[in-house]
């Protein structure tokens, strides 16, 4: 089915409701994580649609300053840097590793792929145990272009030395799926809220509640690619006899 599997990072493999704690320490209310959240992303989105770049986290900073500012706080970079370091402590949601172990093991390779920095997700990643089975932990600085810009999507296929049509997205993000498709890649949605799928956006080629499902599916999808792969081998060992016989 595909030999690349890339990852998103942020919800789609960390669970974020522990970033709540570092805002309501910080004095602003638990509900903020989703629209600063929302408003990272818009503003990303926004620089690279005027083919501009911005870090994940000179974003984040900025939009945490202007919640504290209209909250009435004093925003100390120490109590910003404190807020946006949760980052690196985050869990993960529980399907992921047992997912991605037997993803690995079904032979597909797996990288990871975010708007953030990669650096912030080793910690994670080590904690969680899925570090064995990433091959690189790419971010978008390299393209300069966030996801869902297709040069996102192009330069983790390049970095791993696989054409668009034979790598595949996973991600809980609608926008993230739709992105990747019309980049060539396949997609993946990973349903775990059961969400309706924006009808703007393109179907996903496939949707799974959890990693669980997408190793049933990929390791269903790689035996299926084996099987093909020996039976053509056999055709043309076949073949190749039946010349030789002719010849003779």
């Amino acid at each position: 089915m595909i030999d690349v599997l890339v990852l998103d990072v942020n919800e789609t493999l960390t669970d974020m409701e522990p970033l709540r704690d570092g805002f309501e320490a910080a004095g602003l209310p638990r509900h903020s994580l989703e629209p600063w959240f929302a408003e990272i992303l818009r503003d990303g989105f926004a620089l690279t649609a005027v083919d501009a770049y911005a870090a994940f986290g000179d974003l984040a900073a900025d939009l945490l300053r202007d919640r504290f500012a209209a909250a009435g706080i004093e925003p100390v970079e120490e109590t910003v840097r404190n807020v946006f370091s949760g980052f690196t402590r985050l869990p993960l949601h529980a399907d992921v590793a047992p997912g991605l172990q037997r993803i690995h093991e079904a032979g597909v390779r797996i990288v990871t792929l975010t708007n953030g920095a990669a650096a912030m997700s080793e910690n994670v990643f080590g904690n969680g145990g899925i570090l064995p089975f990433l091959e690189h932990r790419l971010d978008v600085s390299g393209p300069q272009r966030w996801k869902p810009h297709p040069d996102a999507y192009r330069y983790a296929a390049e970095v791993c030395g696989v054409p668009v049509e034979r790598t595949g997205l996973a991600a809980v993000h609608p926008w993230d799926v739709d992105g990747a498709q019309r980049a060539g890649l396949h997609g993946f949605y990973v349903d775990r809220r059961k969400t309706p799928y924006p009808n703007s956006f393109r179907a996903p080629e496939h949707t799974v509640p959890d990693f669980t499902a997408l190793a049933d599916l990929l390791q269903t999808g790689q035996s299926q690619s084996n099987q093909s792969q020996a039976g053509q081998s056999q055709a043309g060992q076949s073949q190749a006899g039946q010349s030789q016989a002719k010849a003779k």
